[in-house]
């Protein structure tokens, strides 16, 4: 995915909201061997890319005085109430250097699997994205998840799915961690009817006059 940006030659709290006044958002790229630089983006495109998972969880070509290099989306601020970016945050990129990124996991088949058509579970997505770690050229989009074969009373965890090639799961001590779990239905109790007291017999108990 690509975008472009800008040099930005002033920096401090006025600078940054008048370049916020132009509609332009501030931010900076870090990283590699060469000093932070500081740019500026498009608001409004800016605004647009942050809402496709690709511009979070993919490498980035940032084209800045006419040549492209690769970078990362790191980190972002917003205004508290107002649809409004106030800053941005990119890292240079080095193909032969490890990356730690979150990749979200695309699910897919569970409406097809038994748990559901045929036992009527309730499956419940625990993670909706994994970290891992990889070098640049090998770091996905997404990672594809096959929910076809979700049976009652088994849950899916991390060492059942296949990882793209070159990349490892960081799980920070967690074992095999729970992915998608399996929910059975619970079954309704019917509560019996209470039978109704008999009528007392017309007269029963009166005595005669």
């Amino acid at each position: 995915m690509k975008f472009v940006a800008f040099e930005r030659a002033k920096q401090g709290t006025g600078a940054s909201r008048r370049l916020r006044n132009s509609g332009r958002t501030p931010g900076i790229v870090y990283g590699s061997t060469s000093a932070p630089q500081l740019i500026e983006l498009d608001h409004n495109a800016l605004w647009h890319a942050l809402k496709r998972e690709a511009f979070h969880a993919s490498i980035l070509d940032m084209e800045l005085n006419g040549q492209s290099s690769k970078v990362l989306l790191r980190d972002y601020q917003m205004h508290p109430y107002k649809q409004l970016v106030q800053h941005i945050d990119f890292q240079r990129v080095d193909a032969n250097t490890t990356l730690h990124m979150k990749v979200p996991l695309h699910f897919s088949g569970e409406e097809e699997s038994e748990a559901v058509k045929t036992d009527k579970c309730t499956v419940n997505h625990v993670a909706t994205e994994i970290e891992v770690a990889c070098l640049p050229a090998n770091l996905p989009e997404f990672i594809a998840v096959d929910l076809k074969g979700l049976t009652l009373g088994k849950s899916l965890h991390l060492d059942d799915i296949t990882l793209p090639a070159g990349c490892k799961a960081i799980t920070h001590g967690k074992k095999n961690p729970v992915l998608v779990s399996v929910v059975a239905p619970v079954e309704e109790v019917v509560a019996a009817p209470v039978a109704a007291a008999p009528a007392d017999a017309k007269g029963k108990g009166k005595g005669k006059k």
